[in-house]
């Protein structure tokens, strides 16, 4: 990364940045996307318990590897500040972290896996699809945990290109595992559903391979020597990584586990309604990669200018990434309404399912509104390392405001489990308010700090 002089360099700057991010997070999701549209092909029961399986996952992988998302503005801001001798001590602690958190992961999913499913209302096949999918995802968590620290590592130095080329040469191989192990190609077994947690397991495993060899043998990450040295943990180190990175993840995961607790609210429904709710709900996240990408480079700059104490920069940057999130938004929303119906053929030929997954994609028109301002905010205060407020207002905009709210809609009116829909977008358009009126706040102070510098110079 470069300093900037003008609002043409900086939106060229930030372009050449986001741009392999977005593709980077399109390919990661695309995974998640291809595993719950080709099971879908099989039966609304793969296509349901894929689904559940994706939805309890995501929720705990998104919310953990947002700690670790902490390693963007920590290695940002070091660089920024000319400081790089630093950075391998920081990545190597990030990676013990990574480390403990997927045993974690994986101790946890041991113990309760199985009455979580068992509590749901579920069908006894979709309960064993869900089951039988998560264990096999389970077999690639540890090496994902680290590629991410890795691929946040590569991010903070503006290389998100590296990270979009590891990312495309995976997806191909998620894909062709998927189809021959759901669909039983080329001699291997038909496992439905379940075989796109193998397939996804198996791309986790070669996603790390690589990142771990560019890591070692490429510039200009060599240039750092990440693993040449084994450095002891530092639990002074971890408190800093963790002070951030937990309320980055708590955010991250009240935002996504609400979508796993609607899951679990709508299986009181029938599996046809299960599967189009997933469906649709599939969908709105895949298109949720957008403002998200927006989030993590606005991180990437804005932390960059923070440490280099260019804060007027990093108020341009944040300008610029909010407004850019806002136009794509109007782009989606035109875009879902009018091809609705061709996008849910993509994951049923059901005619039940197809109706309802149409109906539910309605709804997902909003749900980009609301993402376009609440996560490119997110992604500037966790430049500015302001992250305590996003955890705060997480909380409050999905489960105090959006959840209580989408079960009485629910519950008490004629909407049912479109209630939930309503619920989770006064969520978000809650969450969206409360961080813009946090940015601002945040942006004054540092301002204030600026001017009392250059009277202080003067």
């Amino acid at each position: 990364m470069n300093q900037t002089f003008s609002t043409k360099e900086k939106i060229k700057q930030f372009a050449a940045i986001l741009f392999p991010i977005l593709v980077t997070q399109f390919a990661m999701f695309s995974m998640n996307f291809f595993d719950t549209m080709m099971s879908g092909r099989v039966s609304a029961h793969d296509l349901a318990g894929v689904a559940i399986g994706v939805n309890l996952w995501v929720p705990v992988f998104t919310g953990l590897s947002g700690i670790l998302m902490a390693v963007t503005p920590l290695v940002a801001q070091l660089v920024g500040a000319n400081e790089k001798e630093k950075v391998p001590f920081s990545v190597t602690q990030a990676i013990y972290v990574s480390i403990i958190m997927a045993l974690f992961v994986l101790g946890i999913g041991a113990l309760f896996l199985d009455s979580i499913l068992t509590n749901m209302n579920l069908e006894p096949e979709v309960r064993r699809i869900a089951k039988q999918y998560l264990l096999a995802l389970a077999i690639g968590i540890i090496p994902l945990f680290i590629y991410t620290v890795l691929r946040n590592f590569m991010d903070a130095l503006g290389k998100t290109r590296v990270t979009m080329i590891i990312t495309l040469l995976s997806l191909p191989i998620n894909v062709v595992f998927n189809y021959m192990l759901i669909f039983g190609k080329f001699g291997f077994p038909a496992l439905g559903g379940v075989g796109a947690g193998v397939a996804t397991a198996i791309t986790y495993w070669v996603i790390f391979g690589i990142t771990l060899f560019i890591t070692i043998r490429i510039n200009p990450f060599s240039a750092y020597l990440l693993f040449r040295k084994l450095y002891t943990p530092s639990w002074k180190n971890w408190k800093e990584l963790l002070k951030i990175g937990v309320p980055i993840g708590f955010a991250i995961f009240f935002e996504t586990s609400i979508f796993a607790a609607v899951t679990l609210l709508m299986s009181a429904y029938d599996t046809n309604t299960i599967a189009s709710h997933q469906a649709a709900i599939n969908f709105a996240s895949f298109l949720y990669m957008i403002p998200l990408s927006i989030s993590m480079a606005l991180t990437i700059v804005v932390g960059f200018e923070v440490g280099a104490k260019r804060y007027a920069d990093a108020r341009q940057y944040s300008r610029l990434g909010v407004s850019m999130a806002v136009v794509m938004a109007f782009i989606c929303g035109i875009f879902l309404f009018y091809l609705r119906e061709p996008i849910a053929g993509m994951y049923t030929t059901e005619t039940e399912v197809l109706a309802l997954t149409s109906h539910f994609l309605v709804y997902a028109i909003f749900f980009q509104l609301s993402d376009a301002l609440q996560a490119p905010i997110q992604g500037a205060l966790r430049g500015y390392k302001d992250v305590n407020v996003t955890f705060l207002m997480a909380l409050i905009s999905y489960w105090v405001i959006g959840l209580p709210l989408g079960y009485v809609l629910a519950n008490h009116t004629h909407l049912e489990a479109f209630g939930y829909w309503i619920g989770l977008i006064t969520g978000l358009a809650s969450g969206a308010c409360g961080l813009s009126y946090r940015l601002i706040s945040v942006q004054r102070r540092f301002k204030q700090m600026d001017e009392a510098l250059e009277k202080s110079a003067g």
